[in-house]
């Protein structure tokens, strides 16, 4: 099938999907039955995908580059954020963190959650580029915020073609980084460049994890997506990286392959890579997660996240899983008002293992303990 007709037929899926939902809420209005809640864990689930952002209020050092400001997205996001521009300007970003520890807090199945910062683009001379940065989230905001909330803990960001990048990662895993995140696509550089040997090895040396976006992305005004080929992933694996193949690589394509399917036989390859089940919900997505759970070699490697704030409707729905939960199921999670716990009963219907939520402490505890024994909010018997 070539590229224009597989994109047809996404199209085509896409508006299917688009006229069931419709059905769906007009037949739920009339006749709403549910499903039994899944059982609440004893110990609370970590959500180990959640972002944070912030436009240098509160001497946060976090920006928002104007051209995403302007952007019809922006206003978007600060509701997904629950938050207005009135309300960070009158108490600082942290605001934003106070509302997410609040929600994570409230929730009945997910006891903390990782929160990520985000680096920026940087120049030629390794400093930081900021008419290329559409988003940037500094170490040090969360470092400084993130002890005032036990029940959020540190996801650092550190572009590797930053003049002092080894330097930067040796800082935040001594202030309790549980791994590192970066986006590629809008980050701008290159996860097989051989310039980034030395940093991967101290990552090897640290034992501290990589989550790294996988797969096109849409979510900013402009991106190069080659940077998502998973293909690009060879040399950290190669040199015993703990990957995170965020998202599962399901979107996008390289030379006329799926990045799914280019993802799916490196689990075999590397025993060193994961995946999250982030953002598998979304309405762009529909059917990976299924097509995931088939398979073993991934089903045992796969982590639980969200991709917070990217949880609202029309986004993200319940319903956009009839291909693997029933109408009573998408019922039932859709009438949770707490979006953890809705996106955690919906891929329990879908049939993600129980094991899947509890992966990333036992990924942590197990070839990480050492960086885990450093985060202040972390204790390696409860985690």
């Amino acid at each position: 099938m070539s590229s224009d007709e597989r994109n047809g037929s996404r199209g085509l899926q896409t508006a299917i999907w688009l006229l069931i939902l419709l059905g769906v809420v007009i037949y739920v209005n009339f006749y709403m039955r549910t499903a039994p809640i899944p059982d609440i864990p004893e110990r609370g689930y970590i959500d180990m995908h959640v972002h944070a952002a912030g436009l240098g209020y509160g001497n946060s050092g976090a920006f928002v580059h104007p051209d995403m400001v302007n952007s019809w997205k922006f206003p978007i996001y600060l509701r997904a954020f629950d938050v207005t521009e009135s309300e960070l300007r009158e108490g600082g970003d942290q605001v934003l963190l106070r509302k997410l520890s609040s929600k994570i807090s409230d929730s009945q199945f997910i006891e903390r959650a990782v929160i990520l910062a985000l680096d920026g683009a940087v120049d030629e001379r390794g400093m930081l580029d900021r008419e290329r940065t559409q988003i940037y989230v500094p170490n040090d905001y969360l470092i400084r915020e993130l002890k005032n909330y036990p029940n959020l803990l540190f996801g650092a960001s550190v572009n590797p073609l930053r003049h002092d990048s080894i330097e930067r990662l040796d800082y935040v895993v001594e202030n309790g980084a549980l791994l590192i995140k970066w986006l590629p696509n809008i980050m701008h550089f290159d996860p097989a460049d051989r310039r980034i040997e030395p940093f991967y090895r101290r990552l090897v040396q640290h034992c501290v994890p990589l989550l790294t976006h996988t797969g096109a992305e849409h979510s900013f005004n402009y991106a190069d997506n080659s940077l998502g080929d998973p293909f690009r992933l060879h040399l950290p694996l190669s040199l015993g990286v703990t990957v995170i193949a965020a998202h599962i690589a399901t979107t996008g394509e390289t030379d006329g392959e799926e990045h799914f399917e280019r993802l799916i036989p490196m689990f075999d390859e590397y025993p060193n890579l994961y995946a999250d089940v982030s953002s598998l919900t979304q309405i762009n997505k529909i059917g990976y997660l299924r097509q995931a759970l088939q398979v073993e070699s991934i089903t045992k490697r796969l982590l639980y996240g969200t991709d917070w704030p990217l949880q609202f409707f029309p986004l993200v729905s319940p319903y956009y899983l009839l291909d693997s939960i029933t109408l009573k199921q998408a019922n039932t999670a859709r009438g949770m008002d707490n979006l953890w716990d809705r996106d955690t009963v919906s891929k329990k219907f879908a049939g993600v293992p129980e094991d899947v939520f509890l992966r990333f402490p036992t990924l942590m505890k197990g070839s990480c303990a050492k960086n885990v024994a450093r985060n202040p909010n972390v204790d390696l018997e409860t985690m």
